[in-house]
């Protein structure tokens, strides 16, 4: 089967990681978490203190974004996890600490560029899955294959919720729902690289689909790919 890049993007919470993690172990493709290596720079921030109230001390930040090195390791039961300068911080940035900077610290353009630059080199060969929220859009536009995966707020809000619950967070549904819809507007209105469905990305809602069910569907608009492009 020929190689081919997939490109996933769509709104916070909708499992794009969660997908894309089943395609590429499916179809023994490279998985890259871009929203995560964003939330590790937000970390790296949040660490050195460059986020003073709402707001990014950019100037520090661009100024310190040749001490940042972000790679994958394998962790626990052989999934990738993001490492912040050689530390694993899978857990770190998933919580709302971090989710409630990531928007801000995102939309710096120099932030974007080393980043994508970065993403860029991954997909040099193809057999990749990557995901996040300009991918197709500017990452990737020539990939193969585009998704736009959205779902309703109400619905993300309590998968979010249930997420950091079992991690053992102490949130309020509230305050999940508030950040999430914050997030959509942020990711869809700055200025650069905004969070956009391309014409050729194909939508999938998933409000009432499983993983299970979403993994057949686009496993299915892989082989339609593949099989023309052979």
């Amino acid at each position: 089967m020929t190689p081919i890049i997939i490109a996933i993007d769509g709104y916070s919470s909708t499992g794009k990681s969660t997908l894309a993690k089943a395609l590429a172990k499916a179809l023994q493709y490279t998985y890259i978490d871009t929203g995560a290596m964003y939330r590790a720079v937000s970390l790296h921030a949040l660490r050195k203190g460059y986020l003073a109230g709402d707001q990014v001390c950019v100037d520090d930040l661009i100024a310190d974004l040749d001490q940042i090195e972000i790679s994958f390791a394998l962790g626990e039961g052989s999934t990738s996890v993001v490492c912040l300068n050689g530390d694993q911080v899978e857990s770190e940035i998933r919580g709302m600490e971090v989710s409630n900077c990531v928007s801000k610290v995102s939309a710096i353009p120099e932030v974007r560029e080393l980043l994508v630059a970065q993403q860029q080199l991954m997909g040099a060969k193809k057999g990749l899955v990557m995901d996040g929220r300009d991918i197709g859009s500017v990452v990737f536009p020539n990939a193969e294959l585009k998704l736009f995966m959205t779902a309703s707020e109400e619905i993300r809000a309590q998968r979010r919720y249930d997420e950091l619950l079992a991690k053992g967070d102490t949130v309020k549904f509230e305050e999940v729902k508030a950040n999430i819809s914050e997030r959509d507007y942020r990711d869809t209105h700055r200025e650069i690289a905004p969070l956009t469905q391309t014409d050729d990305a194909i939508v999938l809602d998933n409000s009432n689909l499983t993983p299970e069910e979403q993994l057949v569907w686009v496993l299915e608009k892989v082989d339609q790919i593949t099989s023309f492009r052979k």
